[in-house]
């Protein structure tokens, strides 16, 4: 059997119909797919193209979805997708086509010996849950099951194999004949691991115990709550409850904003209800997030104050690594909220209730302090008016994201892509690729024009495929949040920001692809516009111009100031009038 057949083969088993593609030493892969029923390849225009459409792929569907790029600049080129996925704990392939290792330099002291040769490796085992090199046949049915079981196991994440040029097109290779890593004691101990993460009914119990003593309670949905597939066990719970929830930006589109009690986005740039909430809860239930600095605040000390925490996670190193938490548990969600909604609670949340809806009416997103229209905020709610129930919003890196992170409705069904802990800029659009192939539904970008302009030549694969995608531009042509920064700490000085940075006509460029383009520059142009575009699925862009000021987000949370107390500030009988203690 070729061997390059056997990688496709062993694909398909693992219910692999795409592979996000960009040939060189590793075309015997690539044609083998070709060639194959059931799997094609998707080829990209650029190789970090192909790494974000596959982490999206991965997204929306649970799968480990599978990479494959070419040696030295091909696999470099891949990096920050693979950096994206492991920061967000997105199961992924990567399968480098390599040099054979009589072209490398192994431990000579050159800096390369073969062309285009690089120790990708290496280069990437910071940033995978495991990386190999694969140099003779004995070890291929080992490493590829290996690999994959890996980026699956416990908190997912990507795996990367490197796989000389010409071991693929070898074809003496039988699989049946060659050790599995099912049969070893490797596999062994990862299964017994697992099983030592089980957590005992007293944990159910306590747990169960402090929802019920409490007055106050409120979950936050953290992005392993999609992750392990729980959202269905969490809006059971929630109906059994009415428990009121925050989100961090990886845990939106877990509930959708249909939920009465759903406080909407936390932190930094957070709502002020959201923010308010928090701070007045007595319990806080941390479904999947790690609490990282975004969503706490720098004075980590004014984060839920009054509150008692229960932090649930995959990774016990995230517990309690930042901030002391009354009970930690370590587990997967979807099993411990199983067990969670087989209890029965009797809560008594009126006041509470009465008061968190209070101040969702008080303090919209879209709405400033003196009643004023949040221009940038209401841009992104009448997206969410026309949206459909199954779209796929995907969401670049920039004050856009934050917007949308406030104000974008969510409903029962959609789902929203954020490239999160590592922010990547360059995500969205190869993003809404593999979304949209990931179930054949639209899927929607939103975007900066700085973001958009780093994977800009993925347009072609949009037209060449004729893909249902819409895309959003926010162009303030800046990089607004930057500047922002170089306003508070750089005297103005907008040096790459504004000055010696520029922004070309998206109108024209999508065009010279052959997607139909739009600009709007006044409300009524970009409300009209987004209404009309979204009535169809026809690939699309809207180039929105606006100035700066629309764009900028508020409410913030400066560093030096306490959870609650957000910019612009509320005057202080105000903010006293809104906590509790």
């Amino acid at each position: 059997m070729k061997v390059s057949d056997y990688i496709v083969d062993f694909l398909l088993e693992r219910d692999i119909d795409k592979v996000f593609s960009y040939i060189g030493k590793n075309a015997h892969i690539c044609d083998s797919i070709d060639k194959a029923k059931d799997i094609e390849n998707i080829f990209s225009i650029h190789e970090q193209g192909a790494g974000f459409s596959a982490d999206a792929y991965a997204r929306m569907t649970g799968k480990s979805a599978v990479v494959t790029v070419t040696s030295g600049p091909g696999a470099t080129n891949v990096i920050t997708s693979i950096a994206d996925c492991y920061f967000d704990s997105i199961p992924s392939f990567y399968i480098v086509g390599d040099l054979s290792p009589n072209e490398c330099k192994g431990s000579r002291p050159i800096r390369q010996f073969g062309f285009q040769e690089t120790d990708i490796v290496e280069l990437s085992k910071p940033i995978t849950k495991y990386a190999v090199s694969i140099t003779n046949l004995e070890e291929l049915r080992y490493e590829l099951e290996k690999a994959y079981f890996i980026s699956q196991e416990g908190r997912k994440g990507p795996v990367l194999i490197s796989l000389p040029e010409t071991l693929q097109f070898l074809t003496n290779f039988e699989p049946k004949n060659e050790k599995s890593f099912f049969d070893s004691q490797e596999y062994t101990s990862y299964i017994n691991k697992e099983k030592d993460i089980a957590f005992s009914e007293t944990i159910i119990e306590e747990t169960k115990a402090l929802i019920s003593k409490a007055s106050r309670p409120l979950i936050l949905v953290g992005g392993g709550v999609r992750l392990a597939d729980a959202s269905h066990e969490l809006k059971q719970l929630l109906e059994q409850t009415n428990i009121p929830i925050v989100y961090s930006l990886m845990g939106k589109d877990a509930i959708s904003d249909e939920y009465a009690y759903n406080l909407g986005f936390l932190g930094n740039f957070g709502t002020r209800h959201a923010n308010l909430t928090i701070a007045n809860c007595d319990l806080l239930i941390v479904l999947g997030s790690r609490l990282d600095n975004l969503q706490t605040g720098r004075k980590i000390e004014t984060f839920a104050k009054n509150a008692k925490v229960i932090q649930v996670d995959i990774d016990k190193n995230e517990l309690g690594i930042r901030m002391p938490i009354h009970l930690s548990i370590q587990s997967d969600l979807k099993n411990f909220l199983i067990q969670l909604n087989a209890q029965t609670f009797k809560l008594s949340l009126s006041t509470w209730h009465r008061y968190v809806l209070e101040l969702k009416k008080k303090y919209p997103a879209e709405y400033a302090l003196d009643g004023s229209k949040r221009e940038g905020n209401q841009i992104i709610e009448q997206l969410s008016k026309h949206l459909k129930v199954d779209d796929s919003i995907c969401v670049d890196v920039g004050e856009h994201q934050m917007l949308v992170a406030q104000s974008l409705k969510t409903k029962k069904g959609q789902r929203v892509l954020f490239s999160g802990a590592f922010g990547a800029m360059g995500f969205a659009l190869p993003a809404a690729i593999g979304a949209t192939l990931s179930n054949n539904k639209r899927a929607i970008v939103i975007t900066g024009d700085g973001g958009f302009q780093m994977n800009i030549q993925e347009l072609e694969v949009i037209k060449r495929r004729n893909l249902a995608i819409k895309i959003f531009v926010i162009n303030n042509a800046s990089l607004h949040m930057v500047k922002l920064r170089q306003d508070a700490y750089l005297e103005s000085n907008h040096v790459g920001s504004k000055k010696d940075y520029s922004v070309p006509s998206f109108k024209k460029i999508a065009e010279a692809y052959g997607i139909k383009s739009h600009e709007a520059s006044t409300i009524k142009e970009i409300y009209d516009l987004i209404e009309k575009s979204l009535e169809n699925d026809e690939p699309e862009l809207l180039d929105i111009q606006i100035s700066g000021e629309m764009t900028t987000v508020e409410p913030r949370l400066n560093f030096n100031r306490s959870f609650e107390d957000m910019r612009p500030y509320l005057e202080r009988d105000e903010l006293k009038k809104q906590m509790f203690t």
